[in-house]
């Protein structure tokens, strides 16, 4: 009987430690904050669960997870499609191929606190070139004091930051799919929806699983940009909950509910992504 040789374990060691040192050990220093009111270093008491369920009761806890859901579905509502739509517009072969998908990428490798900067002074209705042309039309726009215009410029800001990502990933997913596959479609009649709908849709659902699980959790995770931009206002009606558990841990230093606030912050984070992921694997093996 040959022995299993175990050897290959030796290789993974250095990553599952430097996974422990910076992802797990810092979730447990969490976690036992969580479930103490911390007065000083030395000074703690154990209250057990009551910072789950004081932040769970929290209003402006629900307030602003109803705020952090609205933002997510209708980010992911528009950037997907968008970002599928502009990779099917983009030529498959040739020179400018290289041209688009680097000018694509652009938006990514800003700084998130450099994106809201630029849509700062692109939306100011004085002397930014989207804000005052508004005015011009006599069209009132002010996203500093007006929740309607903060959501509207902070949903644009995204879609334009982050739909170059879906259409990178989607154009990968068509670039893939063989001619062949083209033309048995065109021997067969079949119209431009259903090339997309039985070709391309269906070899394009892997990528797209990845971009929406990453456009998910980012904007689920979502800070510096509304936080440069509007700064959670006007009044709090862009605060969404990673600005919240901030203030709660930075500005007021409640380490304890903070903790809790985080604890349930990644566990959410966590389950939708589960949900979503097990929900398309299910219905794809079905």
């Amino acid at each position: 009987m040959r022995r299993r040789n175990n050897r290959a374990w030796l290789g993974v060691a250095p990553v599952v430690l430097i996974v422990a040192f910076s992802a797990v050990l810092p979730l447990m220093t969490v976690v036992n904050y969580s479930i103490q009111d911390i007065f000083d270093l030395n000074t703690r008491i154990f209250v057990g669960f009551d910072w789950y369920r004081e932040t769970l009761r929290d209003p402006r806890f629900l307030d602003a997870l109803l705020r952090q859901f609205t933002f997510s579905a209708t980010v992911l509502a528009i950037e997907i499609p968008l970002g599928i739509l502009v990779a099917k517009s983009l030529p498959r072969t040739g020179a400018r191929t290289g041209m688009f998908l680097i000018l694509l990428a652009v938006p990514l490798l800003i700084p998130w606190n450099v994106v809201g900067t630029i849509w700062q002074l692109f939306a100011r209705p004085d002397i930014g070139l989207f804000g005052a042309t508004l005015t011009a039309l006599g069209i009132e726009f002010n996203y500093t004091a007006d929740v309607i215009d903060a959501w509207i410029i902070l949903v644009l800001m995204d879609v334009w930051h982050w739909t170059s990502l879906v259409a990178l990933l989607s154009f990968a997913g068509l670039a893939s799919i063989q001619e062949p596959y083209y033309q048995a479609a065109e021997i067969d009649g079949a119209s431009r929806w259903q090339v997309f709908r039985y070709v391309e849709l269906p070899r394009l659902r892997s990528v797209l699983i990845i971009a929406v699980l990453l456009r998910l959790m980012d904007s689920l995770m979502i800070y510096t940009e509304p936080f440069v931009l509007t700064g959670g206002g006007p009044g709090n009606s862009t605060t969404f909950l990673s600005q919240y558990l901030t203030t709660m841990a930075v500005g007021q230093f409640d380490l304890g509910p903070a903790a809790a606030f985080s604890v349930l912050y990644f566990l959410l984070i966590l389950l939708l992504c589960w949900l979503f992921y097990t929900s398309v694997m299910r219905s794809e093996d079905g």
